[in-house]
C-alpha cells in the first residue's frame, strides 16, 4: 500500500486536477444551472462511479486495449460523440420552461441524471488513459494488490472531486435562482445544457482534453 507521503502528494496533485476547469466540471456547472443542486450531484456520482470503473479496468490491465487496439479505442471515441449529441437533441426538445416546477425537464428522475453522467464519463477513452498514465506512478508495486491500490487512488480523488465541485454545485445552484427572475427567456439553461452536451462531442471528436 503506498505511503502516507505519496497519498497525500496524489491528494495534491488530484486537487490541481479537479479544480482546473475541464469537462466533467462544465457539464456538472451547467447541470446545477438548469435542473438544481441535486441534479448537479447526481451528475457528480455518476462520473465518479465512472472513475472507478476507469480505475478497475487500469487495474484489471483492460485499458491498456486503447493502446494496443487503436480500433476500440475509435470506436468507444466515437460511440462517446453520438451519445453527448444525443443528450443534446433530448434536452432542447424537452418542453416548458426549466425552471418551471411541472417541466418535464425538473421531472426527469435522478437515475436517469446519474445514468448520464456515467456514460458520459465512460464512453470518453481519454479518461481511462489518464487514469493508465496516472495512477501507476502512486502505486506501490510490491505492496497491496494493484487492484485495491487503484480503487483507494479513486477514492481519494473522487474525495477530493467531491470538495471541488461541491462548490461548482453551489454556486450553479445560486446562478440558477439568479436567472429563475428572468421571464424573457424561461429555455435559456436547456439551451445551455444542449450547448454544453454539443461542445462535449465536438472536444471528444477533435481528440482534445479528458
Amino acid at each position: 500500500m503506498p505511503d502516507s507521503s505519496t497519498l497525500l502528494l496524489f491528494a495534491a496533485a488530484s486537487l490541481v486536477l479537479t479544480a482546473t476547469p475541464g469537462p466533467d466540471m462544465l457539464l456538472i456547472a451547467s447541470r446545477s444551472v438548469s435542473q438544481g443542486r441535486s441534479a448537479g450531484f447526481l451528475t457528480y456520482a455518476g462520473i465518479a462511479a465512472g472513475t472507478y470503473c476507469h480505475a478497475i479496468a487500469a487495474g484489471l490491465g483492460l485499458s491498456r486495449l486503447f493502446l494496443t487496439v487503436p480500433v476500440a479505442y475509435e470506436v468507444v471515441r466515437w460511440a462517446g460523440c453520438v451519445y453527448l449529441l444525443y443528450l443534446a437533441y433530448k434536452t432542447v426538445r424537452t418542453r416548458g420552461s426549466a425552471f418551471a416546477p411541472s417541466s418535464s425537464l425538473m421531472r426527469r428522475s435522478g437515475k436517469r441524471i446519474f445514468v448520464e453522467g456515467l456514460a458520459t464519463n465512460l464512453l470518453n477513452p481519454k479518461m481511462a488513459l489518464f487514469v493508465l498514465a496516472l495512477f501507476p506512478q502512486f502505486v506501490e508495486p510490491a505492496g497491496s494488490p494493484l487492484l485495491l491500490q487503484m480503487v483507494l487512488l479513486a477514492t481519494i480523488l473522487n474525495g477530493v472531486g467531491f470538495i471541488v465541485n461541491g462548490t461548482v454545485i453551489y454556486l450553479g445552484s445560486h446562478i440558477r435562482t439568479r436567472l429563475s427572475a428572468i421571464r424573457r427567456f424561461p429555455r435559456l439553461p436547456q439551451y445551455l445544457l444542449a450547448t454544453v452536451f454539443t461542445g462535449l462531442a465536438c472536444r471528444l471528436a477533435l481528440g482534445t482534453g479528458n
